[in-house]
C-alpha cells in the first residue's frame, strides 16, 4: 500500500481545478459591464415579446452614460409582470454573478411595483 497518487488522481484533480477555474471566470466576467448590458438587452427584448402590443413601447432600459453598470428600467406598471417574467426566463442562462444581480433587480422592481400599487 502506497500513499502515492496515481494518474487517475491527477486527472480528477485537473477536472476539479478546471471546474473551479470556470467558476472563478464566471464570477469575474458576470459583472462585466458588457455582460450586464447584453442581459439587459435580452430581458428588454423578451419582455416586449411577452407583452401585448399596447404595452411593448412602455418597456425600456436606459444605460447611464457615466456609470456603465447603472441602468434605469423604465416600464409602465401594467408591463411589470412581463419584465419580471423575462428576467425569470433568463436567470438560468446567466453567469452566477449576473444572475444574482438580476435577482436583485427583479426584487427591486417588484418592491417598487407593490409600493406604487398600494398608493394608488
Amino acid at each position: 500500500m502506497s500513499d502515492r497518487l496515481g494518474p487517475e488522481d491527477d486527472l480528477l484533480s485537473m477536472d476539479t481545478i478546471a471546474k473551479y477555474s470556470k467558476m472563478i471566470e464566471d464570477l469575474r466576467s458576470g459583472l462585466d459591464p458588457e455582460v450586464i448590458r447584453k442581459w439587459y438587452e435580452k430581458v428588454e427584448q423578451d419582455a416586449r415579446e411577452l407583452a401585448p402590443d399596447h404595452l411593448k413601447d412602455t418597456i425600456q432600459v436606459v444605460q447611464d452614460p457615466l456609470l456603465p453598470v447603472k441602468y434605469n428600467l423604465k416600464t409602465s406598471k401594467r408591463a411589470v409582470p412581463f419584465v419580471v417574467q423575462a428576467i425569470e426566463k433568463n436567470l438560468a442562462s446567466m453567469p452566477f454573478a449576473t444572475r444574482l444581480y438580476f435577482q436583485k433587480v427583479e426584487e427591486a422592481v417588484w418592491e417598487e411595483y407593490e409600493r406604487y400599487s398600494k398608493r394608488g
